[in-house]
Order: C-alpha cells, then sequence, then structure tokens
C-alpha cells in the first residue's frame, strides 16, 4: 500500500512545509508534478493557483 508523505520543516519561528501538486500540461496533457516549500499559512493559496 501506499502512504502519503506530508513533510514539515521546522526551524525558529517559521513553519514550512513542502506541497506537492499535480498538475495538467497543456502542451503534452501528461501529468507533471509541481512541488514547493512554503509557509504554512500559504498552502491554501499555492493549491489554488
Amino acid at each position: 500500500m501506499a502512504k502519503k508523505v506530508v513533510a514539515t520543516l521546522q526551524t525558529a519561528s517559521k513553519k514550512m512545509t513542502k506541497v506537492v501538486k499535480m498538475v495538467k500540461s497543456p502542451k503534452t496533457g501528461a501529468y507533471v508534478f509541481e512541488e514547493a516549500v512554503v509557509h504554512a499559512d500559504e498552502v491554501d493559496n499555492f493549491l489554488k493557483k
């Protein structure tokens, strides 16, 4: 069985999260994965884009 991994990076007062989003490529039509390390408050904004 596959496991879902959520990485949370904590340094001092900054709470950073690695976010992986699957996006359909406009050129080929294949799905690609877009990764980013964002602040915990900005996760929803990243996923809405």
